[in-house]
């Protein structure tokens, strides 16, 4: 799930319990001036199946928003690839390294994605940079790794990745230094790097590049055409990278 289904089926909700608030206190009023004595229950019953009923309209939206769309262009982007370069499928990520729904994706879903598909050679996963404006470590961390990524290719990079997601809460300045430091980065070329901004406008394509393809949340991702947003269980890749795999 990305991080916009959460204020979306919280402010059903809040809808809810506030109409809910309101029939009750109205009930209240009416019960004062009624002999109904089932009166009370009906209301109750009523307020029961109004937000159920919202309930249910609000898990039908996120279900629909989280079914894969077709989009339409090469959105690889030049990304540091995992796997087989000439893999039959490719998973686009777009994510943010402070987003935590990003970080739940990593520790739950692509585990699963790396064994069966990633290094059996059936598919290749390319990170692309999604920085979201209100985490403030997010856009740092994308431009340290690049830097890494300039030094020392792919495969570092996505050691990189993997000491970033595994330490997320701990991701600082400090902590992005310390971290190249650890595989071997040559720091004094790093530092110059990120106060450069060196790779600033291969981020900003990136954005750029998941904006067009209809990218508003993280983690975000596209499957040999099919986009599919939010940080969804294993079980909803599968079906969609064994059918790239069947054309």
């Amino acid at each position: 799930m990305s991080k916009r289904d959460t204020p979306f089926i919280a402010a059903i909700l809040v809808v809810a319990v506030l109409v809910s608030g309101a029939a009750v206190f109205l009930g209240f009023q009416m019960r004062r001036s009624t002999p109904d004595t089932g009166f009370q229950e009906k209301v109750e019953k009523a307020i029961d199946v109004y937000i159920a009923k919202k309930q249910t309209e609000a898990v039908k939206a996120q279900a629909e928003a989280n079914k894969p769309k077709t989009v339409a262009g090469d959105f690889t982007g030049g990304g540091p690839i995992l796997g087989d370069r000439n893999a039959p499928v490719t998973i686009v990520e777009f994510s943010d390294f402070q987003c935590p729904y990003c970080g739940s994706f990593f520790s739950n879903a692509l585990p699963q994605i790396n064994e069966q598909y990633i290094k059996t050679g059936k598919a290749r996963l390319i990170y692309r940079h999604f920085p979201l404006s209100f985490h403030p470590n997010a856009r740092p961390a994308a431009l340290a790794a690049n830097c890494v990524r300039d030094q020392r290719g792919d495969e570092v990079f996505y050691q990189y990745h993997d000491l970033i997601f595994k330490n997320q809460t701990a991701l600082s300045e400090a902590s992005l230094k310390e971290w190249a430091k650890g595989l071997g980065i040559n720091m004094s070329q790093f530092d110059q790097c990120v106060a450069s901004q060196k790779t600033a406008d291969a981020v900003a394509k990136d954005l750029a590049d998941g904006q067009k393809a209809g990218v508003s949340g993280t983690p975000a991702f596209i499957i040999n055409g099919l986009l599919i947003s939010g940080a969804q269980p294993f079980e909803a890749f599968k079906p969609v990278i064994d059918q790239a795999l069947a054309k």
